[in-house]
């Protein structure tokens, strides 16, 4: 009998009858368009950017792409990619300390990255502190290699900042490990430099490596990005990571990179090393072309900002009480009771899926701190007049719907 390890669920591996609550929401939106072929659904859920990478992006891959010196392996990086990074951590969040060849390196996305992280910190036994709602990677690999996992609520009487100082004396004793995200998903808050001195300050205390998950760190309105590498003490005590994703509409060419302290990024590139021979040359070269381009981040923000305060002010009309995220492209509000007409709400999820079947909109539910539901403006829609289209039809959905809250 073939055997499946046991963090799979070892012999009852592929028997598992939960249902994973993104696939729940795929399938729920199939069947509201198949019940409903003559309306369209307006997709508030999806997480990533509505428009293709800049022209500028895409021909600089064509160029590289059949270049000779492009085909070998890349392994952990191209220097020169090391120093674009470098040069943009210095221009946009002004952190001009670091040796592009030793604080830096690239991985073939995020998520590989914060997969590799646990590798190189927790021992079996060890304790990763994770910040929930949020991205769970990092977590499951945790898990995966023998760790344990505590996590920390991002409440809204907290301002959605996890406070430390609720964590148990044993569970701090066994911690090695504190994942943050700001601008965070799902909630759009931001990081304060208040708050990232409490995180060092912290780190300190305890010998805990902090992971700073910055893959929305560009995306801000108003207000000029903060990175946790810009406050004393933090590269002693961990790294931050970067996506082109979000920043600049690369979501499916897989670049990102790591910096902060040499240590770590030197035992993640060992993990590296022997996971993945790295990205392709010419993705990495088209990622320079984009970390030179700042320009590119700033027009997504304008146009998220914009489309943001269209949304905010149709949820504010249907009843909703939110006030414009600083960051990100998601909107975190409170989950509705129930209608007038008789349903309740005990769960997000419920709300969420009376949304798709009742109104056909799709959004995210989160029931992991509270009840709330993210919208993203992600959605697409070719030019104002659009996006307001798309609001107002919106808008409208949910007047119909009669909420309560």
């Amino acid at each position: 009998m073939l055997q499946i390890a046991d963090r799979l669920g070892g012999i009852n591996f592929g028997k598992e009858t939960e249902i994973y609550k993104f696939e729940k929401i795929k399938r729920a939106k199939a069947e509201a368009k198949r019940l409903n072929p003559n309306t369209p659904l307006i997709d508030m859920g999806v997480g990533e950017p509505d428009k293709p990478a800049s022209e500028g992006i895409v021909k600089m891959l064509s160029n590289e792409a059949g270049k000779p010196e492009n085909r070998w392996y890349a392994d952990n990086g191209i220097p020169e990619f090391q120093e674009a990074a470098n040069n943009y951590l210095k221009n946009i969040f002004k952190i001009n300390d670091l040796n592009p060849y030793e604080n830096i390196l690239h991985g073939i996305g995020a998520k590989p990255i914060l997969a590799m992280l646990p590798l190189c910190i927790i021992n079996p036994g060890d304790i990763a502190l994770v910040t929930v709602p949020g991205y769970p990677v990092t977590a499951t690999y945790t898990k995966y290699i023998g760790g344990q996992v505590y996590n920390l609520p991002l409440l809204k009487e907290n301002s959605f900042y996890p406070d430390f100082s609720l964590i148990p004396d044993e569970i701090l004793k066994k911690a090695k490990l504190l994942y943050i995200n700001y601008p965070n998903n799902p909630t759009g808050q931001v990081a304060t430099k208040e708050f990232y001195t409490k995180v060092v300050k912290f780190a300190q205390a305890h010998n805990i490596v902090v992971i700073s998950d910055a893959s929305y760190a560009s995306i801000t309105f108003g207000s000029e990005p903060i990175s946790f590498l810009s406050i004393p003490g933090a590269i002693d005590v961990g790294v931050e990571l970067h996506s082109l994703s979000k920043s600049f509409n690369m979501t499916g060419w897989r670049l990102a990179f790591i910096a902060g302290n040499p240590k770590i990024v030197k035992a993640y590139g060992t993990v590296k090393d022997n996971t993945d021979s790295g990205q392709f040359r010419a993705v990495q070269k088209a990622g320079i072309y984009a970390l030179n381009h700042p320009e590119i981040t700033a027009e997504n923000c304008a146009r998220y900002s914009r489309r943001m305060d269209l949304l905010v002010a149709a949820l504010t009309e249907v009843g909703f009480q939110i006030e414009k995220p600083k960051a990100t492209f998601y909107c975190y509000v409170p989950c509705p009771k129930g209608t007038k007409t008789g349903e309740r709400f005990d769960k997000a999820e419920e709300c969420s899926d009376f949304f798709i079947k009742k109104a056909l909109i799709s959004t995210i539910p989160w029931d992991d701190a509270g009840q709330f539901i993210r919208f993203s403006v992600t959605f697409e829609a070719k030019d104002l007049e659009e996006e307001k289209k798309v609001i107002t039809e919106l808008k409208n959905r949910l007047l119909k719907l009669q909420l309560v809250f």
